[in-house]
């Protein structure tokens, strides 16, 4: 078990150090060698030209490596229509060969519509599409990065080159392993050697994503409606008629509710009323002859 874990740590450094002494071997093999050649070359060089090389070639110069970079774009701009705008934006996008991300339209005070957008674009066309959306309308403010990864880019594909050999390594001693415990035992390895190398192929995968498209976060504002100043509202002799008629209607009006409420409840009182001016004469007795003379001879004196 313990020479297991040994074999499966000292895998990679055992090649290394044999590559290399393989390496050493053959390049002290190969210096007399060499040296006896060039001596040669040389003399002949001297004999044919007086000591002026001859066809002497300059080494080619790496080609240089491809460099990545994240790059990411900020407007703010001001437009008569936001709706149209924002399409225009969708159209410049697409046939960038790009596409939406993120979208937000938001209407304020409901006098102006504000829109967010974030928008995917290829590096290519990353200029020209910032041209075109600043052009939408009046730009009120613009941000640009650009952030180069190509290190950590490198850096990854190393990474990962190194963890798929290293899982290889594992799984070549799981094929070697006749016991159950050194198979548990490099089943958990190799567990965690292809998280590691997922991981990485994740990172890869979204640097990327970043390094091929721009991000360009786009926001769309119209322009506000400017408010009613003091003077416009303070109201003038017109205004103050027209509102005392106002005024005056809808007295009326809730007078004339108010007493067709009350006329069924009039009705009754008016009709009790005279019903009991009726009963009240009923009742009253008449006057007799001695009450009669007796007022005639009041009135003759």
């Amino acid at each position: 078990m313990a020479l297991l874990l040994v074999s499966l740590a000292l895998t990679g450094c055992g090649a290394g150090a044999s590559d290399s002494g393989a390496d050493e071997k053959s390049l002290s093999a190969a210096k007399p060698a060499e040296g006896s050649a060039a001596d040669q070359g040389y003399e002949a060089d001297r004999a044919g030209s007086g000591g002026a090389p001859a066809d002497a070639k300059k080494p080619s110069a790496p080609a240089p490596a491809q460099q990545h970079v994240i790059r990411t774009a900020e407007l703010t701009v001001e437009v008569e229509d936001a709706t149209k705008a924002l399409a225009t934006a969708r159209r410049v996008t697409e046939d960038a060969g790009g596409h939406v991300a993120n979208e937000a339209t938001e209407r304020i005070d409901d006098s102006h519509v504000t829109s967010r957008v974030v928008l995917r674009v290829p590096q290519a066309s990353y200029e020209s599409v910032l041209r075109e959306l600043a052009g939408t309308g009046k730009l009120l403010s613009r941000k640009a990065d650009a952030k180069d990864v190509t290190e950590q880019v490198v850096d990854v594909e190393s990474r990962i080159a190194s963890q798929r050999a290293s899982v290889a390594r594992v799984r070549e001693l799981m094929d070697r392993a006749t016991q159950l415990s050194d198979v548990v035992t490099l089943e958990g390895e190799l567990s965690r050697r292809q998280a590691d190398l997922e991981s990485l192929l994740a990172q890869q995968a979204s640097l990327k994503d970043r390094t091929t498209l721009a991000t360009i976060t786009l926001e769309l504002t119209e322009k506000e409606t400017a408010k009613p100043s003091e003077d416009e509202d303070r109201p003038g002799f017109l205004d103050a008629l027209a509102g005392g008629w106002n005024a005056l209607v809808a007295a009326l009006a809730w007078i004339g509710i108010v007493l067709a409420a009350l006329a069924p409840w009039l009705a009754v009182a008016l009709a009790g009323y005279l019903l009991w001016r009726y009963v009240i004469r009923r009742r009253r007795p008449a006057p007799g002859p001695s009450a009669g003379a007796e007022e005639r001879d009041a009135s003759a004196d």
